[in-house]
């Protein structure tokens, strides 16, 4: 990133985006993206590797790479996940190669992924930005799991149990993000990546000269 004479950031922002099933992360991400300016052109997003069956709605290596657990295991074994968990029943991973990509070549690369995962790429990435997504209340994200209607009572429930245990965790976060709506927070969120793009660790002040020290 550097070296060209310009004061810039040495290279993009890992971003973790977590928050509750249906707190709609994926609608506030893909709204950012489509948004104009020079913070959403740099903006991509992590594509996770799954152990859960696809949706009728979903494409592999669009929305998940869909892999069986035995795939899943071989690919923890290699060491080629950033970070994986388990969460109802299945697991989730980063593949970490194609993440270490996009941030040498200045891009700015959204996970979206869950606590534990959250907390993996907080101890073996320091610099990664943390952000939490909160509904605007636990009844609000009730009724958004009901009106998507792809899971069962059972699962609905114990998908807002998970999302109570996980905004305990909140402290471990950099910033909170309320989706009370979706172009808003997506506005929220680019305004807090651009400001963090520019602090002042992440820059390469070589431009300055030898007397700045970074």
């Amino acid at each position: 990133m550097g070296g060209n004479g310009l004061i810039a950031p040495r290279q993009g922002l890992l971003v973790v985006l977590s928050g509750p099933s249906g707190v709609g992360k994926g609608t506030v991400v893909a709204q950012a993206m489509a948004a104009p300016g020079e913070t959403a052109a740099r903006l991509r997003r992590s594509v996770s590797v799954t152990t859960r069956p696809p949706r009728s709605d979903e494409v592999d290596g669009e929305h998940y790479f869909f892999r069986s657990p035995a795939q899943f295991d071989a690919l923890v074994q290699q060491g080629a996940l950033l970070e994986w968990a388990a969460y109802l029943d299945q697991r989730y991973g980063t593949p970490k190669e194609w993440v270490d990509q996009q941030l040498a070549s200045g891009y700015d690369v959204v996970l979206e992924i869950e606590v534990n995962g959250a907390m993996q790429v907080r101890r073996s990435r320091p610099d990664a930005v943390l952000i939490y997504m909160l509904p605007p209340s636990v009844e609000e994200l009730r009724r958004r799991l009901v009106g998507r209607g792809s899971d069962s009572e059972e699962t609905q429930q114990r998908r807002l149990d998970v999302a109570q245990q996980e905004i305990a965790c909140l402290k471990e976060y950099d910033y909170a993000i309320v989706n009370d709506d979706a172009p808003r927070a997506a506005g929220r969120l680019l305004a807090l990546l651009e400001a963090e793009r520019w602090r002042v660790k992440r820059l390469d002040l070589s431009a300055l000269g030898k007397g700045i020290r970074e």
